[in-house]
C-alpha cells in the first residue's frame, strides 16, 4: 500500500509531511521548507488543531500518511491531513483534518478530502475511510457528507464527548 504519495487537486498539492516538517513546526512559529520540489511557506496558523498530534508522530517517529495542504497559487501551508493509522483488520482506516482559519470556507477541505479517500480506497487493503466529528461541527459534517460519507453511529469519549461516526466504503 501506497500512502505518501504525492497528491494534486484543482487548487492544492497535498504533500507528505515529514518528521522535518514536524521538528520545524515545533520549534518555529513560521517557516519555509521545500516538501517534495515546492518551496513552502508555513504561517503560524498551521496545522491548526493538528497541532497536538505532532509531538506524538515526533515521538513515534512516524508520519507516513500525513500530508500538508499547499495551495498552489499561493505556496502557502493551509492544512493537515492523513491517516490515524494503518488499516484495520477489516480494512477500514481513520482520517483527520483541519484547516488554517484563512483557508475555511473556501471548499479547499472538501477538495483535499476527496482526494485522500480516492486514493486511500484506490488501494486493495482498504474497504472504507471513516471519520469523526463533534456533534457542533456542522462544517466538518458537510464536508465529510459532500464527499460521500455517511454517519453510521455515534459515541462518547471522555475527553473528546460526544463523536458522530463517519463511513465512505468503497463502491
Amino acid at each position: 500500500m501506497t500512502v505518501s504519495d504525492r497528491l494534486e487537486t484543482p487548487r492544492l498539492w497535498l504533500l507528505p509531511t515529514s518528521l522535518d516538517v514536524v521538528r520545524a513546526r515545533l520549534t518555529h512559529d513560521t517557516f519555509r521548507m521545500t516538501l517534495d520540489g515546492v518551496p513552502v511557506h508555513f504561517p503560524s496558523a498551521w496545522p491548526g488543531d493538528a497541532l497536538a498530534l505532532f509531538p506524538v508522530l515526533l515521538r513515534a517517529q512516524f508520519t507516513a500518511g500525513q500530508y500538508t495542504l499547499v495551495d498552489r497559487a499561493s505556496h502557502e501551508a493551509v492544512g493537515q491531513l492523513g491517516m490515524k493509522g494503518g488499516p484495520d483488520a477489516a480494512g477500514h482506516v481513520e482520517i483527520g483534518y483541519g484547516l488554517t482559519p484563512d483557508a475555511r470556507g473556501r471548499g479547499l477541505a472538501t477538495e483535499a478530502v476527496g482526494a485522500l479517500c480516492a486514493h486511500l480506497l484506490s488501494q486493495d487493503v482498504i474497504r472504507a475511510v471513516t471519520a469523526e466529528t463533534t456533534p457542533e461541527n456542522a462544517a466538518s459534517q458537510r464536508v465529510l457528507q459532500k464527499v460521500g460519507f455517511r454517519q453510521t453511529g455515534a459515541r462518547s469519549e471522555p475527553d473528546d464527548g460526544p463523536l458522530l461516526q463517519w463511513t465512505l466504503a468503497r463502491p
